[in-house]
């Protein structure tokens, strides 16, 4: 069975929409687990409601997510963005997939809430990259068995970059295993931020990791 792992903060929106798919992976035995960073609406609330444990905890992404972890009690962790939907048979996908390769972890393809053509592109992109790369983003929806996960060491106490962080380290134990199957990722910030404009930012934000620049002050500047 799976422990799906949420970082949430201020996601009562999405959170509510997702009800009745967490109920379902729920009911099959899978366990879900959403640690919330202090949001300001309902998310505890709703939270509290559908899934197996809440808890809360500081506004920081890297360790919400290790936290959920340290919290888990399945053999494979799933860690999920809240405003992101799996594919209805993604459970059966990842369990599947890891009893059959030699591989420790993966992801799925993603894709994009809006409809727009230019969404098809960057998420065509994003999948190529991530797949030849073995560096995928949180987005995508990582999944790993538990056993590498901590020998891994874990997502790191950071609020950016700790997907990137991880993956260089899972990376050691076996390239990724990249699902074709998407994810839907809501494409709310692209659309605020403009298209180009959060492009921009994100590669200028990788570049200055991979050259060395610290997550806090990567933080500041994001």
């Amino acid at each position: 069975k799976l422990s799906i792992i949420i970082p949430v903060l201020n996601e009562a929106l999405f959170l509510s929409t997702q009800r009745d798919i967490f109920k379902s992976l729920i009911s099959d035995g899978h366990e879900i687990i959403i640690v919330d960073g202090g949001s300001e609406d309902k998310s505890v609330q709703i939270a509290r409601s559908v899934v197996n444990e809440t808890f809360i905890t500081k506004a920081c992404r890297g360790y919400q997510l290790h936290f959920g972890a340290m919290k888990s009690n399945n053999d494979t962790l799933l860690f999920l963005h809240a405003d992101s939907l799996l594919p209805e048979d993604a459970a059966i996908l990842i369990l599947d997939i890891l009893t059959q390769s030699n591989k420790h972890w993966g992801r799925f393809n993603i894709s994009f809430s809006s409809t727009t053509p230019v969404f098809s592109i960057i998420a065509w992109f994003m999948n190529i990259r991530s797949c030849l790369t073995g560096i995928v983003t949180g987005d995508h929806a990582i999944f790993v068995s538990r056993d590498i996960y901590f020998k891994s060491g874990g997502f790191a106490d950071i609020s950016i970059m700790e997907d990137i962080d991880i993956c260089k380290r899972l990376k050691k134990f076996s390239m990724p295993i990249c699902l074709h199957d998407k994810v839907i990722t809501s494409s709310r910030k692209w659309e605020t931020q403009g298209i180009i404009r959060t492009i921009f930012k994100m590669w200028c934000l990788r570049l200055l990791y991979f050259c060395g620049i610290s997550t806090n002050r990567l933080e500041k500047l994001y």
